[in-house]
């Protein structure tokens, strides 16, 4: 009779133990970010926080004892009251229109840029300097030396070509608002300039040179191959110039005081905080600001995270 030998089992291997986490050099590792962390929540973190209190609060720091919470009075009064409602329709409309005049201007010296030329080097360098100035700094450029109707570079220009007959227009009071884009315009464009190129360079030679030797041409390139790839740069160019120009105050400031209709709504805060002493009024303000900024900065964040996730996955 035949024997049947039974199948012998292999021992499975012996799995040696997980070691538990090394906490303490997972700490070590994250505690050189610490002090960073902590002076970065008590900078920015603790004083939102106290604005945010005292925006449910009517307080007028002319009358200290006589302060009670109001709940979102503060907030209501924002969205109705006249003047407030003027300086964030002001607000909006400096805003679209500095980033989309930065947008095309930007867009065209960087397709001027992406070209070889001589010098190209030194034309970049003067290009992004006005990036470079300090905004105050810039703005007081525009007041004096472009603007002023006495001694300005523009009314020069003019008496230059008219003569003593020549028309010398007082910028500011005759045209408040344009004037301040139009210093914003050339600070903001080189910051526009530098994306866009960043994005043209980052296109495919190759895909360009099979649409030219199948018979297009530099229109159609541009439209169906270039305009595609750079959807991505522009919306982030038009996150990113959108949060900065809702919040500047040093155009408004120094080039109009605020007056003529310019006033935006940062300036109508520091009007309302240090001028009419309503600090429940002005933080309501301030948060709105914040908020507004944080959705577009939200946007801004994904749009850079798929341009990162496009790089990689190439």
């Amino acid at each position: 009779m035949a024997t049947t030998t039974r199948p012998t089992r292999v021992a499975a291997p012996v799995r040696p133990a997980t070691r538990p986490p090394n906490r303490m050099r997972a700490w070590a590792t994250r505690a050189p970010l610490l002090p960073a962390l902590i002076f970065m929540i008590v900078v920015t973190q603790l004083p939102f926080v106290a604005t945010l209190v005292i925006s449910f609060f009517d307080w007028n720091a002319l009358y200290p004892d006589d302060r009670h919470f109001t709940g979102f009075g503060n907030y209501s009064e924002v969205l109705s009251t006249p003047e407030l409602r003027r300086s964030v329709w002001t607000t909006v409309l400096l805003t679209v229109t500095v980033v989309l005049v930065s947008l095309v201007l930007g867009l065209i010296l960087a397709l001027l840029l992406n070209r070889r030329f001589r010098g190209r080097a030194a034309v970049r360098t003067m290009l992004i300097a006005p990036f470079l100035l300090v905004p105050i700094a810039s703005a007081l450029l525009w007041k004096h030396v472009l603007f002023n109707p006495e001694y300005g570079l523009f009314n020069g220009v003019l008496h230059w070509i008219g003569g003593d007959g020549a028309v010398q227009p007082d910028w500011i009071s005759e045209m408040p608002l344009v004037a301040v884009e139009a210093s914003l315009i050339w600070q903001w464009t080189p910051f526009m300039t530098l994306i866009l190129l960043a994005g043209l360079q980052s296109r495919d030679s190759e895909l360009i040179e099979a649409a030219r030797m199948d018979g297009a041409n530099e229109w159609q390139v541009f439209v169906h191959i270039t305009l595609p790839h750079m959807r991505r740069y522009i919306e982030l160019s038009v996150l990113l110039g959108a949060i900065y120009i809702v919040q500047n105050f040093d155009a408004v400031y120094t080039i109009t005081s605020g007056g003529l209709g310019t006033a935006n709504l940062p300036y109508t805060i520091y009007q309302t905080f240090y001028q009419a002493h309503e600090n429940g009024v002005a933080s309501a303000a301030g948060v709105l600001v914040v908020i507004g900024s944080l959705v577009l900065a939200t946007f801004a964040l994904r749009v850079v995270s798929s341009l990162f996730r496009a790089e990689v996955s190439r």
